[in-house]
């Protein structure tokens, strides 16, 4: 029986011609883009039953997509997509854009993507803010709450170097975090593994486990040193889940703010201070351009909030060590 409210697509075979901007993509995260409301699991059985055909010829899920490919769909009863009339467009700061790719200022509190019980987040609101584009990908993403230099893809071939950079470790990616405690070495490598699971409750969590996370590196550069906090530049070597966060907790230096893995009652007593969100900002990106190579230096300056709990700590507190 068919849930109250929903309604299906009519099936119907698609006919889809490949251009530039999908050229060189996986046909099964094609499909998923595509075929929205589709389960993975249904992706791959059209895929492996060879009801998916680019040009009249049976492919696998690993097939790469070429421009001018006429890729067969066939029909497939899914709930429709939701109506995207109800996602608010909205413009965000421009710290770099040409042809191939946009590297915004994401503020906190905004997610990057819809999921998980957000109706959408800022590439949905780039979309409909740029009805004329016809591709806006993520290259990567940032916590909800962790604000700063958030890269965007407008052409398929700069999206996939983007990600191929991403793996290959070539973009140096730094944040501004503030923590709790005396941090005390100027430099400190973090290398310790995370292990990722989900809480009886569905939510997500990060934890060092040596025998069965995976490799993390971090590295911790001290800024500025008061009574009671830190400010750390941190340097991430690898992207894995709340890294920064997790690492630096685990070694006793809970970031402001933080409301999953920090100090509770610390963060609510820094909420009357002034602080009313996490202290975590993505404020330095260096790369290669994805297509031309030019080497793009990113810099996106501390939001208002944070800037002025920092100057409330210079007031209030002692400085005891600056950079």
């Amino acid at each position: 029986m068919m849930d109250q409210g929903k309604t299906l697509t009519a099936p119907a075979v698609q006919r889809v011609r490949i251009d530039e901007h999908d050229a060189g993509q996986r046909i099964d995260n094609f499909l998923m883009r595509v075929c929205k409301g589709a389960p993975k699991s249904l992706i791959y059985r059209i895929l492996r039953s060879g009801e998916v055909r680019a040009n009249g010829g049976r492919i696998s899920q690993t097939y790469r997509l070429q421009q001018g490919d006429e890729i067969r769909i066939p029909p497939l009863r899914l709930a429709e997509p939701k109506d995207s009339s109800r996602v608010p467009a909205r413009e965000f700061p421009i710290l770099f854009e040409d042809d191939a790719m946009l590297a915004i200022d994401k503020p906190a509190g905004v997610a990057v993507h819809g999921g998980s019980g957000v109706s959408f987040g800022v590439i949905e609101q780039l979309r409909r803010q740029r009805p004329e584009a016809k591709f806006l990908e993520l290259a990567h993403r940032l916590d909800r709450e962790t604000s700063g230099i958030l890269l965007i893809g407008k052409k398929r071939s700069a999206l996939n170097v983007l990600h191929d950079q991403l793996r290959e470790r070539e973009l140096d990616k730094r944040y501004y975090a503030l923590v709790a405690g005396r941090w005390m070495n100027p430099v400190q490598h973090i290398r310790l593994a995370l292990r990722k699971y989900l809480t009886e409750g569905g939510e997500r969590r990060v934890v060092v486990d040596a025998d069965e996370g995976k490799p993390a590196h971090s590295i911790v550069r001290l800024v500025r040193r008061w009574e009671r906090f830190s400010l750390l530049e941190v340097q991430i070597k690898t992207g894995r889940t709340h890294q920064i966060r997790v690492h630096l907790t685990h070694l006793g230096f809970p970031l402001a703010g933080d409301d999953k893995y920090g100090d509770f009652a610390l963060n609510k007593a820094l909420q009357k201070e002034g602080l009313k969100r996490m202290f975590l900002h993505a404020a330095h990106l260096q790369l290669p351009h994805p297509l031309t190579a030019e080497n793009l230096d990113l810099v996106c300056d501390l939001p208002p909030e944070l800037a002025s709990f920092v100057e409330h700590l210079n007031r209030s507190e002692r400085c005891d060590y600056e950079q």
